[in-house]
């Protein structure tokens, strides 16, 4: 494919990267005229460990990025990753060790109070470290920038002076968007108190703007008057977000669901001091499995780390892209099936025309990890095959173990020889030691069950060891359409097998499980069942 034809289909692509990038596309048709990258920026807000909730922004801004280059022929752009560091700790969250260091330092900037676990500078620094951890791991192409750093440093002084000498348009958006009772205490600058460090929230009288010198009421009851430069302020949220777009020239920044109203003031904000909202999407939230929303203070999403221990880090990008403004749940029980349909839509990539090809995620995936590498590669055996395996052999079930059945169903079956395949039985055992064996329970068979398994084990009797996974499943299912076991549906046939000898209500093509773990241990299986 050349890149004339790429770029030709990249035009109409109903793909949202690259329906999202057309929209940087009428701003910046051929990249920016003074030849500057185009800036795409991403927010954090470290106020407690980072879920994937933090980490899809920076994927998904990444896939409009490319999107951007494709459509443009390779315009400069460069990637930004924020962390809104310096904000004062509000809530100390569910999930933290030590929380006590927290409670003692609230309301001060995230970056000024010690760190729970003891490793880094602060708690913002322990968190930026695992944000910036994982995205190095992904592969990710940006650039971090700390909020505290601009503001302690004097980076942002002279976009703090332009929100000082337009104060009161500034407060003229904000003002008629609050309550009566929020109005009489609200700015737009949170100044530093001199006493305690805490971010106050209080009204702030502006002396001179070009000095940054304000005048605000202390927690301590006294009048001070100070200059908020270098650190000793931020700005609130609203403000501060305009403040960036306009100072670092933000042209693409996306953003959840509940920051909607934000977007609309903090682009009303952005154009008072100047400059100008970014392009950007609005993307649906995240629940949890209760179908709540995720949040960092509850710590009831998944860490970056949780989702690795069970899935792929390909598999975590292939449920990130699907249908970003549409809610979905995101917990354990979705990586299994995240994993296998990753791997069906990497097989069939190299079959479709650029046009379909544009609209399946793994091209978007492959292209931002792999440099297009890849395509068309395939699993030997599908992740919900191989949990089912290692739910029978048990929660002490080994790699090795694993391995040596793998032998019955794979070619070359060493782990050298499928490392993607040796990845995903690590976790496999990891899912089944911590989810899927802890609620295993085999049932009795009863009525034509028993004599359907009779029979099974019969035909198995007689079947040579290295029978086909298709030879094995025309073998369940003939003894599953008998009317003589009194099964309704086939289906019926399935579930008292699933339920009788994997002890669950849902698994695998039976014939694959038999050639996986072979006729005879699946024998043994069911004289398990039958008791005999």
């Amino acid at each position: 494919m050349n890149d004339d034809a790429l770029r030709t289909a990249a035009q109409t692509s109903k793909a949202w990267p690259f329906e999202e990038a057309r929209k940087l596309v009428k701003r910046f048709p051929q990249g920016k005229k003074d030849g500057s990258p185009v800036l795409f920026e991403t927010g954090y807000g470290p106020s407690g460990l980072p879920h994937i909730g933090t980490f899809q922004e920076v994927l998904r801004t990444t896939l409009v990025r490319r999107a951007y280059e494709v459509l443009t022929g390779g315009a400069p752009t460069r990637l930004v990753a924020f962390s809104d560091d310096m904000d004062g700790l509000r809530k100390v969250p569910d999930n933290i060790a030590n929380a006590g260091v927290l409670h003692d330092n609230l309301h001060k900037p995230l970056s000024r109070i010690p760190d729970p676990f003891g490793t880094h500078e602060s708690f913002a620094h322990h968190n930026n470290a695992m944000l910036r951890e994982f995205l190095d791991r992904f592969g990710f192409d940006y650039e971090f920038v700390s909020a505290s750093d601009r503001y302690n440093s004097g980076a942002f002084d002279d976009a703090i002076r332009n929100v000082l000498r337009n104060y009161d348009a500034v407060m003229g958006i904000m003002l008629p968007t609050l309550r009566e009772e929020r109005r009489k205490t609200y700015s737009p600058v949170l100044p530093v108190s001199p006493t305690t460090g805490a971010v106050l929230q209080v009204p702030v009288e502006v002396i001179d703007a070009d000095q940054g010198l304000v005048r605000f009421t202390d927690e301590d009851g006294q009048v001070v008057e100070r200059s908020i430069l270098g650190g000793n302020a931020k700005m609130q949220w609203k403000v501060d977000w305009a403040m960036r777009w306009v100072d670092l020239g933000v042209d693409y920044e996306m953003c959840g669901k509940d920051l909607t109203d934000s977007v609309t003031q903090s682009g009303k904000i952005a154009q008072a001091l100047g400059g100008r909202r970014p392009e950007g999407m609005i993307y649906e939230l995240f629940l949890d499995e209760k179908g709540e929303k995720i949040s960092k203070s509850k710590g009831n999403g998944l860490t970056i780390e949780q989702w690795l221990t069970y899935g792929s880090e390909e598999s975590l990008g292939f449920y990130l892209y699907r249908d970003p403004k549409s809610a979905k749940q995101l917990h354990i029980g979705v990586i299994p099936r995240a994993v296998d349909e990753y791997w069906q839509f990497r097989e069939k990539l190299p079959e479709q025309p650029i046009e379909q090809q544009l609209g399946n995620p793994v091209w978007h995936l492959l292209n931002v990890t792999e440099g297009g590498k890849g395509a068309g590669d395939k699993l030997p055996v599908t992740y919900g095959l191989l949990l089912n395996l290692v739910g029978v052999l048990g929660p002490k079930a080994t790699r090795e173990q694993v391995w040596s059945y793998l032998a019955n169903y794979v070619e070359d079956a060493r782990p050298e020889a499928h490392p993607a395949l040796d990845r995903l039985v690590t976790t496999a055992l990891a899912y089944n030691r911590d989810f899927i064996a802890p609620t295993l329970q085999r049932r009795k068979p009863e009525n034509g069950e028993i004599a359907a398994l009779t029979a099974l084990d019969e035909e198995l009797a007689a079947t040579s060891d290295d029978a086909t996974a298709e030879e094995l499943q025309n073998i369940v299912y003939e003894i599953g359409k008998d009317p003589h076991y009194g099964f309704e549906q086939l289906r019926d046939w399935f579930k008292a097998l699933y339920e009788t000898l994997l002890g669950s209500s849902q698994g695998p093509r039976m014939g694959s499980f038999i050639a996986l773990y072979g006729v005879a241990n699946t024998r043994a299986l069911i004289a398990e069942a039958l008791g005999s």
